[in-house]
Order: C-alpha cells, then structure tokens, then sequence
C-alpha cells in the first residue's frame, strides 16, 4: 500500500430522519452508546433474539495473529457464543408457525414468464421439512458440502433451509455462472450433491442448465447425486440424464414425508461456503458459521431496514450473492418477514417490470444496487411518472448494496422510488464480513447522497494511511474493521493461510481487517467510499478516487453510467480514461471534463473520454474496471465467466478500435 487517497469531492446536502419515521423506528439513537459500551455484551443482547436450544457458555473469544517464534503469523481464530446449539432453519421457519404466525406470507414468487406463487410459513416449513428428508435419503448430513446452482426460485430457498437443518454446508452458485466456474466451486468444496435445474429463464428465452451441470460434474468422484428441478419442462428439451445419479425434485423431495425433527448445532458449526467473484486470481470460498453470522444478520435485517411484521420486502440480489444469504434468506425469514423473490430481469419483458412488482405486492421497503439504479436512469430520463402509471407510494424505506452510490443517482432514487420522503439505506459490507458494517440506522442518522455514513453499532471502522494510522478529517485511506464481529467470516476454505495473508497480514500488528476498500472520512465522521484500493489512479502523484469522478460525470444530465479507470501515461505515469453510457445523444469529451473539473478539479479531468452502450457488469452489479484497463491496452481479458453478458466487453473492443 502506498499513500492516502485524496478526498477532492464535497457534498453539502443533508438529509435528517423525518419525525414520524424516527417515532415509530425500530432502534434508538441510544444503541450506539449502548453497544460501545460493551460490545460483546451488545451482541449477547441480539442472540438472545433467537432461538438456542442450549445457551452458549462462552460469548466471545479471539486470537489474532501473532508472530511466532520463527516470526510467522500465525491463524487468527474467532468464537461467538461457543457452547450455544441453535438450529438455523428452526429460527428462520419452524419457530414461527409454532408462535402463531403460519399464515403469515413468507415469500411472494414472481416468475419471469409472469408465473407466480404465495408461500405461507406454515408451507414453507412442511416444503423444508420434505427437503430435509429427502436430503437424508441421498446420504447428505452433517459436515456434507452440497452446491447449488438454481435460479431465484422457491426451491431455492428451500433447498438451502433444508440444508442448513441437516447440518450441511451449502455453497449456491449464480445460475448463469459457467461450466467451468461452477467445477471449480463443486471440486473446491468437495461437494456430495449437487441442486440445479433442466432449464432457466433469461430475458424471455427457457435457456437448458443441465449439460452445463453435467460437464461441470462429469469425473468428480465426491458427487454421488444431482438433484434437478423441472422448472423449463418441454421448452428445452433433449435433457441429458445419468440413471442411478441425476434424480427430479418432484420424486424424491416433493414424496417426502413433511414432517421432520430437527438437531441443533454448535453455533461454530460451518454454515455455508461463499466465493469471491473471481475477478483477480483464484476465487476463495470464504466461510461462515451458524450462531454469530443469524444474530448479526437477523439483527442487522430488523434495525437497519426497520423490519415490521406488516412490510413487504423486497431485496432483488441473486439468491447466490452474499447480499441475499443475509438479506433475502437468513435475515428476513428469521425476523418473520414477507418477502418478494422475483426470478428474471428487470427489462423483461419491459423496463418497467420492477415496478409493476411493487406495485403489485405493495413492497414497503426495496433493497437494490447503483447499478441497477443507474439504469433505470437511463431508461426513464425524464423520471417514472413521465414514463408510467405506477403507484410505487407502498414505499416507504430504501437500501442500495454493491457499490459506492453517486449522490445524484442516490437523489434520483430517493425522489423518483421514495416519493422524496423514504430514507435510503446505503449498506457497505462484503462476502467476508457476512453482514453490513457501515449504514445508516433510518430513524436516527441524518443522511447524505452517497456517503454509507457510519458504521453500524457494535463495530468499530477506521480508515488507516499505510502505517494504519488514522487519517485525518478530509483524507482518504484503506478502510478497515478494528476487532471482531459475529458475522465475520471465519477462514477460507481449505486455506486458512490465505485468509491470514489476505486480511489479517497487513495490520497483524493493530489487529485490523484489511477490506480491500478505499474510504474518505468527513468532518462529521460520515466515510464516503473510494472504491477498490486496485483501482485508485495515480495522476501526477496524486492519487484519485475511481467513485469521486464517476460521480462528477454521471452528475452531468446527458450520462446515465460511467466506470473510470486509470490507463498508463509517459507524461503523468497514469491517466484517466472515462467510459460513458449516454443519456440520448453522445455528450462532447470537453463537456466532461469541464464537469470533472468544477467539482473536483483539473488533476481529475478525463484524459480518454469512450461513448459506449454497456460496461462490463457481474452478475452481482458490480462493474469489473480491470476488464476496461485490458481492453483500453488491448491485453487478453483472462476469466470473464462472472459477467452478466459476454458481449459487451467485444463492443467495447469495437468502439475503442474506431477511435485509433
């Protein structure tokens, strides 16, 4: 790591909690002192929220890497509530239908052919139960690595609940992934079983699944069944079959008893595998365990998106992102919540499919990334109400996930989804801390357009110049989490020396967890994220945020996206170069720039200005900079298995081409 970061953008507006939301708001400002005061304490108070079948007796122990003898660090190594047994899909379903509450809805499914379905709790824990037997049958128990490869389905969720009641360790992989990126996760894990599907539906086409499943299958010796839901049926068909391995749903889950007595588990009993993106280097499968991950991310669920039992909510991750673990599976199912899992794209067969699902299900709180966001821009430039007759007024809390939001895109959101009254819930988090560590909580904390703002009560963030001194107000550094937390990830799997070296080596010394991110703290203490500490760019020995002059171009009223990269430079040693999708007509290079330089200024001006229709997305949203660095040199792109279309980057290729 070299120096800090620069800090060159300002944001003025501020937005405090109304009066009627702070009064009716789930946590209070007093939660902050509370938790600070004792931490540990603060968390035993939030798994008392659930359900153990025996209490722990040891709430917290950690030992953090040290130097040995020989001068090695050594692993570090967390417990929460060591000694506690719980069962997971007991809290998030069985407890309650046993309350009182099995007619309450659980999930509304929307299909992307327009198929829908209304599951209760008490369905759901019959639907689970049915899993869990049926996971018995094939041999799946305790300690056994099943891999999931399905879309947003009801089968889904079901699936990974039963799961996690069997005491199996579940690792879901996106349903678009490759062949090849989903061998890579099922021989990684070591994985008995594999979940995946005869088909899927993508933009309106039933796309087949399962010879991608078979070849990423084909000569693993751990695999001893694939478990296949019939979702396409006769619109892909010629399935591939192998007898006595591959079995349908519909005959072994569907025929199962749907009774099921659960066992409860220590709390440190592995609960799932999550991987990286695989965007640099060897993707790491992180892993989370049971008691410490529920009571942050039901606690979390509940105060940060201020969870009531009469909410419709709706978070649109991909159930295989981390994002959906905590805040579509594990976090509303165990606050009792109704939710709404939607299986398509948010353009099929319209543009305005996201929100003729609000609208229909009256979704109260809608949780997405800037990604998304910034295109619903670019479809309706001139806002929804010029675009359509939706009531979207259900509305009434908003959360964004994924990426640094820009201001103007986080005002759009907030006056065109929010009615300029629902407060956004801008969350900073990652796969390997299990649940957010910076947001605001919506009653409390005065807002501003594209700052996460502070971290969530019980964790402590810094943001550390390379000796791990904090910066000063105004400055920017790597953000990091000082200590422990209970949904923080305990190792990688079958690696936990690479879990030592890429979070722990850096600061060993402070006991800090290096997030990878770059963060800016202002004179409140509000941290405003600078992307990736890869994709800072230095200009001249200056060192610029990637998010600040994004923002600074997509505040300009003809760019819908941008993505900033830095480029090599004989003269500057980097220069920047923008990539624009264009509101209407391409906006003129000097235009930008002009624009970067008002609200940054001259050391930010793009050097490249690239009109382009799409920039390379994961499928989680996340715009993949380092593929736009290799096209801009014309080096090979290397693994592109995580976009969310192929196409683009060789579009791109195109444009570039035509401007040499």
């Amino acid at each position: 790591m070299s120096g800090a970061i620069e800090n060159l953008a300002r944001e003025s507006r501020v937005y405090e909690p109304s009066p009627e939301f702070a009064a009716q708001a789930n946590v209070g400002a007093e939660v902050f002192a509370e938790a600070a005061a004792d931490p540990v304490g603060f968390w035993e108070k939030q798994a008392g929220r659930l359900d153990w079948a025996e209490p722990w007796h040891t709430a917290h122990t950690w030992e953090p890497a040290t130097p040995g003898p020989d001068g090695e660090l050594s692993v570090p190594r967390a417990e929460w509530f060591a000694g506690g047994r719980l069962n997971v899909a007991v809290n998030c379903v069985d407890r309650h239908v046993a309350a009182g509450n099995g007619d309450r809805v659980a999930l509304h499914f929307e299909g992307e052919p327009g198929d829908r379905e209304t599951v209760t709790y008490a369905d759901l824990q019959r639907r689970v139960a049915q899993a869990a037997n049926a996971l018995t049958a094939l041999g799946v128990g305790k300690g056994d690595r099943v891999v999931v490869y399905l879309p947003v389905l009801v089968e889904t969720v079901v699936i990974t609940l039963a799961i996690a009641r069997v005491g199996a360790i579940h690792s879901l992989v996106f349903g678009g992934f490759s062949a090849e990126a989903l061998r890579f996760r099922v021989e990684d894990t070591r994985a008995k079983l594999l979940v995946t599907s005869d088909g899927q539906f993508r933009r309106g086409a039933a796309v087949p699944v399962k010879a991608q499943a078979d070849t990423a299958v084909e000569g693993v010796d751990a695999i001893e069944h694939v478990l296949v839901v019939r979702r396409t049926g006769e619109l892909t068909p010629d399935l591939p079959w192998t007898p006595d391995r591959d079995v349908w749903w519909h005959d072994v889950v569907d025929t199962a008893p749907d009774v099921h007595k659960p066992e409860s588990f220590d709390a440190e009993t592995p609960l799932f595998i999550i991987y990286t993106s695989g965007t640099t280097g060897r993707p790491k499968g992180v892993v989370h365990t049971t008691g410490g991950y529920l009571t942050q991310a039901s606690w979390s669920h509940w105060a940060l998106f201020d969870a009531k039992d009469s909410d419709v909510y709706w978070c649109t991750a991909d159930l295989a992102w981390v994002t959906a673990h905590t805040y579509v599976l594990y976090g509303p199912l165990s606050n009792g919540a109704t939710s709404v899992i939607y299986e398509g794209t948010p353009n099929t067969p319209s543009t305005g499919r996201h929100f003729e699902i609000i609208e229909r299900y009256g979704v109260t709180t809608y949780y997405t990334a800037p990604t998304l966001i910034r295109t619903f821009m670019s479809w309706f430039p001139d806002g929804l109400r010029a675009a359509g007759d939706w009531d979207l007024s259900s509305i009434r809390l908003l959360g964004t996930v994924g990426e640094a939001i820009n201001p103007e895109v986080w005002v759009w959101f907030r006056e065109q989804l929010g009615g300029g009254r629902a407060p956004v819930v801008d969350t900073w988090w990652q796969s390997e801390s299990g649940a957010a560590i910076v947001a605001p909580l919506p009653g409390v904390t005065a807002l501003k357009p594209g700052s996460a703002t502070v971290a969530v009560p019980g964790v402590t963030v810094r943001v550390a110049d390379e000796h791990g001194e904090d910066v000063p107000r105004g400055s920017g550094g790597s953000i990091v989490i000082d200590g422990t937390w209970p949904a923080m990830s305990r190792t990688v799997w079958g690696d936990p020396e690479r879990y030592r070296d890429s979070y722990w080596r850096a600061f060993a010394d402070r006991g800090y967890f290096l997030a990878g991110d770059g963060a800016a703290v202002d004179d409140d203490g509000y941290l405003w994220l600078l992307g990736r500490l890869d994709d800072v760019i230095n200009v001249s020995g200056h060192r610029l945020s990637t998010i600040e002059i994004e923002s600074a171009l997509v505040a300009h009223p003809s760019v819908a996206e941008a993505a900033v990269v830095g480029v090599g430079d004989a003269t500057t040693g980097q220069a920047v170069a923008a990539f624009v999708i264009p509101v209407g007509m391409p906006p003129e290079a000097s235009g930008l720039r002009d624009q970067v330089a008002r609200a940054i200024g001259a050391i930010a001006k793009p050097r490249h200005v690239v009109v382009v229709d799409d920039l390379p997305k994961t499928r989680s949203g996340k715009i993949m900079r380092r593929l736009l660095v290799d096209l801009f040199d014309g080096r090979p792109l290397g693994d592109t298995t995580s976009l969310q279309d192929e196409t683009v980057p060789g579009r791109i290729a195109e444009v570039l081409a035509g401007t040499r």
